[in-house]
């Protein structure tokens, strides 16, 4: 059994609506030009490349990878050894964006993630990214329980 999870947007929120945005207008261009279509591949890339990890219960393997333009998935498979283990980690994120009048607008992105550490306690990827600690506890148990790997 495999499980996929969404980690984060490469380019952030505010990347992430201007790639959406220049994907629709190159999409709009497209009927008039020919060079819509470099828009749309831009904005495509930009508003829709993500991280994620997938998780292999069966062969005990796990893959982190980067998805471009969403759908294409490059990242190397990680098995998983006896001496790994689970912990939690507050990640706290902050993404500025400037305006044209020097402005800033920052979006804090605050969450808890399940991260696998190696035998001697460096994190190596995240697994998991939960909203709340309740729920980081409860699916760090279950992915404990599923994988079969100790928690620090």
């Amino acid at each position: 059994m495999k499980t996929r999870n969404l980690l984060d947007k490469s380019f952030g929120p505010v990347g992430t609506s201007a790639g959406i945005f220049i994907f629709f207008a190159g999409l709009l261009a497209t009927f008039n030009s020919f060079y819509g279509l470099i828009l749309v591949v831009a904005g495509a890339f930009i508003g829709f490349t993500s991280t994620s990890t997938l998780i292999d219960f069966d062969q005990r393997r796990i893959k982190f990878s980067n998805n471009f333009f969403g759908i294409i998935r490059i990242g190397n498979w990680i098995n998983l050894e006896a001496n790994m283990k689970l912990g939690i980690r507050k990640s706290d994120k902050v993404w500025r964006a400037y305006s044209r009048s020097n402005r800033t607008l920052d979006i804090e992105d605050m969450d808890f993630r399940i991260i696998l550490f190696d035998s001697a306690g460096n994190p190596v990827l995240p697994l998991k990214k939960t909203e709340s600690l309740a729920s980081a506890k409860a699916e760090l148990l279950l992915l404990s329980n599923q994988l079969g790997i100790q928690l620090i």
